[in-house]
């Protein structure tokens, strides 16, 4: 939320500085993330004085420029090449000296510099109104005031409104603060507990009256819970157009971009107030007639962005007398109710919708408009018809119009302000020190909290209906303590903890897994939890059944927890990569979450993610990049940290690989390691090969916290390695050749393991290079040559039969 500094001093006459402002707005609970300045013009038209032209010739060198003499204050008068039609001898213009910086439509500067123009030389420029950012006018040079003396600078010529805007970090409940008169309310009562006392301004809106009762709307509300308030105005004679400088600067700086007066003046008073209005071309409301009502299911209806939707049996509409639908009330306009430069008359809508309502229309159609953000956290229902009436004047005043009716106001049951008890025993307690209770009385009479009874344990209280977020006692204490200040709270020094014993501690594994990682280069990552659901269309392994949906999400980026952590890795992955960071070696300690048919589950995983050079570059050495066997190693590393050893490598059943391998101890799975697929990788904008490793962590954790070790007498007889290298198709999986091994030899073949695989430029296309390594034993004699190579012809003619292999 933007809120801009001049436009808040219009309520408290505060003379800070903005810096100690905005500590004080963040200390109050509104953090302030930001501040901008903001220039109406910008440059602020420095370097731009006014000059007197002394003398203005024909250039001899061009016949639509001229060369002029200028008084700009100085000693000596400058000469200035001029290619304006209307410049003379006798005017004072704006003149840009040397080193001047101006900016054109786009916000890009240009520098004013001391050259030659067909052989003459300028020291300067004389402006038009576009050049200057005044207007846009360019037929020629801007002429001046005579009146005005000759050096002066243009910021005091013009009127040039410089302002800083607070960029704040709202919370949900603070839906008392989603204006200035509320930011000012707010910044008031923590002034008062600072020893500033200032008076809270309000806009006037005593002179409100009819002027011709001529134009009457009837109003029925045939659903008052979704609308427990409805106030309506009509304004006739209205001239649309443009708004007035202060309205335009006021919008500007809060980075709305102004329409027509009508609109700006409705979206002034939203930030102005808080409260929302909307104006409607009245000869476009059939039957002088206003339903607020719901419509069948299905009725199409084109908002004002020229989408056409479908309208749902609960969203709560503005229709005419006819049920035409005008507007989906609280979130969006409709786009043949618009007000628009032939708009003479309008009626006027204020109104008090009910936030659940609002908020699951605009999710509905998946609308975020500044009228949905507040109607759906809950404003104040006693602004309605003052906001109101402070618009109708201002239209009035600024558009020309007339009040042509009186204000309708259907608010049958009152929203009544609430009351809470608060126990000064209970205060301190939560607080964490004892508040004296005039300071508490005082805190709570500056938030317009009444205080109704006084017992000598605590208070009786009235808390207005707009603090939707006060409805606890606990959360009048948060009051106290935000206003009087968490930073003055004492605490002790001294900390307290309690000690728990534990047989086994998993956040020390990750500890140590961690540090092991980070050891070896790797990155530590931390990726959000809800992500996109499309994400689970590049596996098959993924069910979209399982997928833990948000009711409420965000977007639709962030609808549905991870099913893997494989996807919001690759997001960091490719942030990167984009950023020219492309050697990265990331780990991640995370959860995925499922959902069956009778529970929800949560998985422990620990991923890696492996892409580009593994060093820096350096003169010294060449640069390998991160392949399969290299990661391997890392997991084997950290496995063998943990005490598995002794791991069975299988061909993976994940999907998500071009290659990859399954490392089990025994019969538990601990991780799956893998090159990633280049369709998912295209996916992401990913170029370069991307290794990934899924470690199952629950199992680690077992395996990890096992007490007992296993013990077996070393075999009497030696195991025998041999490799291979095997030149293949590349739609050949290390599974097959896997699988085909054991097929070949079961009795002696103990292990098959992948540990390189090479695609690249040296081999023949559509070609892969697998090395393979068997391990052969036999546990009752020596193996001896003649068998072993017996075995390694047979793997060799198996390989070569099956899946045509080739030794490289």
């Amino acid at each position: 939320m933007k809120i801009s500094y001049n436009w808040l001093k219009q309520f408290l006459k505060i003379d800070w500085e903005a810096v100690k402002t905005g500590e004080l707005l963040t200390d109050l609970g509104l953090e302030v993330e930001g501040i901008d300045r903001i220039e109406s013009i910008k440059g602020s038209l420095e370097g731009v004085v006014v000059g007197e032209v002394l003398t203005c010739e024909k250039h001899p060198n061009a016949d639509k420029l001229s060369v002029t003499t200028v008084n700009i204050g100085k000693e000596e008068p400058v000469q200035i090449v001029c290619g304006a039609p209307n410049v003379a001898a006798g005017q004072k213009v704006p003149v840009a000296t040397v080193g001047t910086v101006l900016y054109d439509d786009k916000g890009e500067g240009f520098k004013i510099k001391k050259g030659k123009i067909r052989g003459e030389l300028s020291l300067g420029m004389i402006c038009a109104e576009d050049e200057l950012g005044l207007g846009k006018g360019h037929d020629g040079i801007l002429v001046l005031d005579d009146a005005l003396k000759p050096g002066t600078p243009a910021a005091e010529v013009f009127d040039i409104e410089i302002d800083e805007v607070f960029e704040i970090g709202l919370t949900p409940n603070r839906a008392d603060a989603m204006s200035h008169y509320g930011t000012a309310r707010d910044l008031r009562a923590g002034l008062i507990q600072q020893g500033v006392s200032l008076e809270l301004i309000s806009p006037s809106v005593s002179n409100f009256h009819v002027d011709e009762r001529k134009l009457k709307f009837d109003i029925e509300v045939e659903n008052k819970e979704l609308a427990p308030r409805y106030c309506g105005v009509t304004i006739t004679d209205v001239k649309v157009g443009e708004s007035p400088d202060w309205i335009k600067s006021r919008l500007n700086a809060i980075g709305l971009s102004p329409i027509n007066n009508v609109v700006d003046i409705t979206n002034y008073v939203l930030h102005e107030l808080g409260q929302p209005l909307h104006a409607f071309d009245a000869m476009k409301v059939k039957g002088n007639k206003i339903l607020v009502k719901t419509l069948e299911q299905g009725t199409k209806f084109t908002t004002l962005d020229g989408v056409e939707r479908e309208l749902h049996n609960e969203d709560l509409m503005i229709c005419d007398g006819d049920s035409n639908p005008l507007c989906i009330a609280g979130v969006f306009g409709g786009e043949d109710s618009g007000v628009s430069e032939n708009t003479t008359s309008i009626f006027l809508e204020s109104a008090y919708f009910n936030p659940v309502s609002v908020r699951k229309s605009a999710k509905r159609h998946a609308l975020n408009t500044d009228a949905s953000f507040r109607f759906e956290r809950g404003i104040d229902p006693n602004f309605t018809k003052y906001a109101l009436k402070r618009a109708a004047l201002l239209i009035t005043e600024i558009a020309g119009g007339t009040i042509s009716s009186d204000i309708d106001d259907l608010y049958p049951t009152k929203i009544e302000d609430f009351e809470l008890l608060l126990s000064y025993e209970n205060a301190a307690r939560l607080i964490g020190e004892k508040l004296p209770n005039e300071t508490i009385k005082n805190i709570l009479a500056s938030l317009e909290i009444k205080i109704n009874s006084e017992t000598e344990g605590g208070l009786g209280l009235t808390v207005p209906a707009y603090r939707v977020d006060v409805q606890r006692e606990a959360d009048l204490i948060e009051e106290i303590l935000r206003v009087y200040g968490y930073n003055n709270i004492q605490f002790s020094h001294k900390l307290n903890t309690s000690i728990s014993f534990s047989d086994f501690n998993g956040v020390k594994v990750e500890n140590i897994v961690g540090n092991q990682l980070n050891g070896l280069g790797f990155h530590e990552i931390m990726s959000n939890s809800l992500t996109k659901a499309s994400y689970i269309e590049h596996s098959e392994n993924l069910n979209p059944d399982n997928n833990v949906e948000m009711l409420n999400p965000l977007s639709n980026d962030l609808a549905v927890m991870r099913q893997s952590l494989l996807f919001s890795g690759l997001e960091s992955v490719a942030y990167n990569i984009n950023r020219k960071n492309n050697a990265l070696q990331f780990f991640e300690f995370g959860k995925t979450y499922h959902k069956f048919e009778d529970k929800y589950e949560e998985l422990k995983h620990l991923s890696l993610f492996v892409t580009g050079n593994r060093t820096q570059d350096s003169w010294l050495k060449t640069n390998k990049t991160s392949d399969f066997f290299y990661v391997k190693g890392v997991v084997n590393s950290v496995l063998a940290r943990l005490g598995a050893t002794a791991l069975k490598t299988t061909p993976t059943k994940n999907d998500v690989f071009s290659e990859g391998i399954t490392l089990s101890l025994g019969k538990i799975k601990l991780a799956d390691v893998g090159i990633v697929k280049q369709t998912i990788l295209k996916s992401f904008g990913i170029k370069q090969e991307v290794i990934y490793v899924d470690f199952n962590w629950d199992n680690v954790l077992k395996i990890s916290s096992k007490k007992g070790v296993k013990v077996k007498a070393l075999p009497k007889f030696p195991a025998v390695k041999r490799d291979l290298s095997l030149l293949v198709d590349s739609t050949v999986t290390f599974g097959e050749i896997y699988n085909l091994a054991f097929q070949s030899e079961r009795k002696l073949l103990k292990e098959v393991d992948l540990f390189d695989v090479y695609e690249g430029n040296k081999l023949p296309a559509n070609k892969k290079s697998y090395a393979v390594s068997f391990l052969l034993q036999d546990e009752q004699k020596t193996l001896n040559d003649k068998q072993i190579d017996k075995i390694m012809q047979k793997l060799q003619a198996t390989f070569e039969k099956n899946v045509e292999a080739s030794l490289r």
